[in-house]
């Protein structure tokens, strides 16, 4: 199976409304809550696609249930450790784009830090591939995700991380298979501002592919076997929220699967794309990703 680690979960709300205008009331036109955080998205894509997967994370408080209970609802298989930190809530406000308003998460203590890898380390023996997906909550050591890499290869399994910053630097150092960051996570973890090169960088600190998100632009691959550009002819409208996810969750299938990078890269644009379609993070318009496949242009640089 593919073994999701969301280290910092949300209960997340998705408004939407006809627009935003700043300093007025809204009415809102359909609400929509379940499960979030990265990690938690990449599982429910995974699932919804039929293949094997299990979501990780910490939850706690009245949200941490709220959490729970619609994972349980979703027949999505998990396994949340109770912790003494309260799960907090992103809040997506949808018109022509999606406005974030993301709550930091909780401290989590060293001894719910331990308790959490050694959830992890009991179903690595069962694992293809793991994912660690999303922010750090407050006070985590940057070191976090490269630890739970470092874990993984002892039991021969590859990791893919999605984060920015240090804690991507950090991942990388530690030999993660992929990771997939944005460009600006990217840059705040090399100090530069050209994806390419910036990728490129990462890439010789000792990940073994960087796989940069550039939203609308599509995908930017650099990996040992090549790299690539993958786009789509023009954007898809919707709720860009999930995208990401999604392109994790394809690229971990790819993983697993030993597929060459063009095919992993065109099946992340196809499910990314997919995912905007639809109208919460987590998901994939079925009828867009049948009609994006043949779309995605691979191009060699």
């Amino acid at each position: 199976m593919i073994l999701t680690v969301t280290a910092n979960p949300a209960l997340d709300v998705s408004y939407r409304v006809d627009r935003l205008r700043p300093g007025h009331t809204h009415r809102i036109g359909a609400v929509f809550e379940r499960a979030g955080g990265k990690g938690f998205n990449v599982s429910r894509v995974l699932h919804d696609q039929g293949i094997p997967t299990r979501a990780l994370g910490p939850v706690g408080g009245i949200l941490g249930d709220s959490l729970r209970a619609d994972l349980l609802d979703a027949g999505l298989p998990h396994d949340l450790l109770p912790v003494a930190a309260a799960t907090r809530m992103t809040i997506a406000v949808v018109a022509d784009e999606a406005t974030m308003f993301n709550e930091p998460g909780g401290p989590l203590s060293a001894l719910d830090w331990s308790r959490l890898q050694d959830l992890v380390g009991s179903y690595l023996p069962r694992t293809e591939v793991l994912v660690c997906s999303g922010s750090l909550p407050l006070d985590a050591p940057d070191s976090s995700y490269a630890d739970f890499v470092s874990l993984a290869a002892a039991h021969g399994v590859p990791t893919v991380v999605d984060v920015g910053g240090a804690p991507l630097r950090a991942a990388a150092e530690a030999g993660v298979a992929i990771v997939k960051p944005n460009a600006e996570e990217l840059a705040a973890a090399v100090g530069e501002g050209d994806p390419l090169t910036g990728a490129r960088q990462l890439h010789s600190l000792g990940a073994g592919a960087v796989v940069v998100s550039l939203g609308p632009d599509g995908l930017l691959a650099v990996t040992a076997d090549g790299e690539w550009r993958a786009t789509l002819p023009q954007p898809v409208v919707g709720n860009p929220t999930g995208a990401g996810d999604a392109a994790v969750a394809a690229l971990a299938d790819g993983l697993r699967r030993d597929l060459p990078w063009p095919d992993r890269l065109r099946l992340a644009v196809t499910w990314a794309g997919a995912a905007v379609a639809a109208p919460v993070a987590g998901s994939v318009d079925p009828d867009v990703l049948t009609e994006l496949h043949d779309q995605v242009t691979i191009t060699a640089l």
